[in-house]
């Protein structure tokens, strides 16, 4: 029985996919690539009536929700939307401080943008205000070019112009469904990236603590210490202890929370009791006479308007420009793995490009209302699910909190002390440093932990673009390590079983005598097909000369597993056409066995089926080596048929 025979009675061919139109694999593959959530199905079979509905629904979210909105729901959104406003005020003034602008335009910025969120966010816990990292960014970027103190209004004009750039960037991605670019912040980056910041942060909020007027602008841990210890006589022992006292009840109110979850409220309140305490002590004492700083004034009334303080013509524009665009993709990376995080717990799913939407056009809105950068910072997410928080609307009573503030109370923050908002600072920082994930990196895999290690020492040592700079320069590395070096790995068969797994991972897999059975772990591109072919070549010279010291049967067949090939380029191509070459000066044969759809149309339009052999194409590797074990069965029958026909002549 000849090879045509087994074909005909043990195996299914293996046939290319029927062939569709250029532009319609093009135009598939560019509806998976930027909308993998096929946001049209809904759409599909409804009248023109029903469609501009649903169209309004899926671009405005609240419409969704609203119809079905109770009175239970509103009490559970009071509660958490009162509970974050506690939070929000002391930490946008803070923050506010901490990007170098006056105090006030951290309150504006918790009024409008959350507003917006409301109507167009698609997460239901997210609290929207001002974070930390970027107003660090903002600071470090923007003060290089001018200085805030020397011209604060200038400066002023520049933070408004980088937040209407990072707002334009963001709605630029969320329209053109390009979510995609913000994976490549992976989570080893963002934890050595934010807790980096965090720690510059940290260190820079001892200018507040000690009560120092002049300090340096650079971010860099090395600046930070010589500013700190250069100035000692400057230091001032009144400030040090305030800052301390409200540091250590700010630790006690977290560790309390923590350990009393019931209590979430009191790390929650801690902030704004630390305000108003600190403003009551120097109102009496007139600590301000003696080294301890105030906000001063605060102006009360709404967000005045400020589009026309947004500058396109300035000599700065790049750098506003540069500022807008890192400090808007952080401010992504940061408010929507926190979304995502928070909708895990409560199993519903967030839209990565509604979100980028929504945060763009409320940092487009907040750039003309006098806001600096929003997005939705993790302590005060944390704050508003724990409060029991069960739509949108918590955003809506946190601004309408903050709008009563904003008219009425402002000037109570006249006598508040720096030093307990860089006890604020400080106290919200810490949590940022997650060394328990940097801890877990080490132990799952040592370059994802290089990744976060070199993105902090970046950020620490050097400044926060450099440390982005290697921890997303690494990534990219890695990604292209892995196209470019693709895993192949040997494969044995399980005794008593049809499986064929590698015998790396699998040590009882036995090797089928003859074959060898190869399996790429990667598509074929142009990256990696010179690599494959001298990968392949090295396995067949090792297989071969292992075989010569067993004394095995010599080898006859190079199988490759194919399952993991999920495309191949021309070059990919060309490289199994040289393999081929390779394989017939050695007299071997190439074996193909479960090439996908995709390779498979290609292999058919290039001959090299034919090359090969479509004989020589099988559905499995079981199927395959069934089929080189009766080749060479039969191969072995022949020659000793032949070799008894020359005995019998002989004689």
């Amino acid at each position: 029985m000849g090879n045509a025979d087994f074909e005909s009675q043990h195996r299914v061919r293996v046939e290319s996919p029927p062939s569709k139109p250029f532009f319609q694999n093009l135009g598939m593959s560019v509806k998976e690539t930027l909308f993998p959530d096929d946001p049209f199905r809904q759409f599909k079979g409804q009248p023109f009536s029903k469609k501009c509905v649903l169209g309004l629904q899926y671009f405005v979210p609240i419409l969704k929700w609203a119809p079905g909105y109770t009175f239970d729901f509103f009490k559970a959104d009071f509660i958490a939307g009162i509970t974050i406003a506690s939070l929000a005020i002391p930490q946008g003034i803070s923050y506010a401080r901490l990007a170098n602008i006056p105090p006030i335009m951290g309150l504006y910025s918790s009024f409008v943008p959350p507003l917006i969120y409301a109507m167009l966010g698609s997460s239901r816990d997210l609290a929207i205000g001002a974070i930390a990292v970027p107003s660090l960014l903002i600071a470090a970027m923007l003060g290089k070019e001018v200085h805030p103190a020397e011209d604060s209004k200038l400066y002023v004009q520049l933070v408004l112009t980088a937040t209407f750039f990072a707002g334009v960037f963001e709605a630029s991605l969320g329209l053109l469904r390009l979510g995609f670019i913000v994976d490549f912040l992976s989570h080893a980056t963002i934890v050595g990236f934010m807790g980096g910041a965090a720690t510059v942060v940290c260190l820079q909020q001892l200018k507040g603590i000690l009560g120092l007027v002049h300090f340096t602008h650079e971010t860099d841990i090395t600046d930070v210490m010589k500013s700190i210890f250069s100035q000692t006589h400057q230091w001032k022992w009144q400030s040090g202890i305030l800052g301390c006292s409200f540091l250590f009840f700010l630790f006690i109110a977290r560790y309390f929370s923590k350990k009393k979850p019931a209590f979430f409220w009191a790390n929650a309140m801690a902030p704004l009791i630390s305000v108003i305490l600190g403003s009551v002590l120097v109102y009496f004492t007139h600590a301000e006479n003696h080294g301890v700083q105030v906000i001063g004034h605060l102006k009360k009334g709404l967000n005045p308007p400020s589009f026309s303080e947004l500058s396109f013509d300035s000599p700065y524009l790049m750098t506003v420009i540069k500022t807008g665009i890192i400090t808007g993709v952080i401010a992504l990376a940061e408010g929507i793995a926190v979304g995502r995080s928070f909708a895990a717990f409560k199993n519903y799913h967030i839209d990565g490009n509604k979100e980028m939407l929504a945060f763009g056009l409320m940092n487009i809105a907040g750039s003309c209302t006098s806001c600096y950068l929003t997005a939705g910072p993790f302590s005060r997410t944390a704050v508003n699910f724990n409060a029991g928080c069960k739509t949108a609307v918590s955003n809506i009573v946190m601004a309408t909190a903050v709008m009563i503030t904003l008219l009425f109370l402002t000037p109570l923050f006249h006598y508040t002390p720096l030093v307990v908002l860089s006890a604020i600072i400080i106290a919200a920082m810490l949590g940022l440093i997650d060394y328990e994930s940097a801890i877990h990196l080490w132990k799952i895999d040592k370059f994802d932990f290089t990744v976060c290690l070199s993105a902090y020492v970046g950020v620490v040592f050097g400044s926060v673009e450099i440390g982005l700079v290697i921890a997303v320069a690494l990534s990219l590395l890695r990604v292209l390590l892995f196209v470019a070096r693709p895993r192949t790995v040997v494969l044995g068969n399980i005794p008593n079983s049809m499986a064929y797994r590698s015998i790396d991972q699998y040590p009882g897999a036995i090797n089928v005598p003859g074959m060898l059975i190869l399996r790429i772990d990667s598509p074929i591109y142009f990256a990696n097909a010179s690599y494959l072919r001298e990968r392949i070549s090295r396995w067949i010279e090792e297989e071969e000369d292992r075989l010569k010291c067993s004394k095995d049967v010599e080898l006859q067949h190079v199988i490759l597993d194919m399952s993991a090939v999920g495309t191949i380029d021309t070059s990919g191509i060309g490289m199994l056409e040289e393999v081929k070459k390779n394989m017939d000066r050695r007299c071997l044969q190439l074996v193909l066995a479960n090439p996908g759809s995709e390779v498979m149309k290609k292999l058919d339009r290039s001959k090299l089926i034919a090359t090969v052999g479509r004989e020589w194409i099988f559905l499995t590797v079981a199927e395959a080596v069934c089929a080189c074990t009766f080749m060479l069965h039969s191969f072995k029958q022949k020659a000793k048929a032949t070799d008894g026909e020359g005995s019998d002549n002989t004689v």
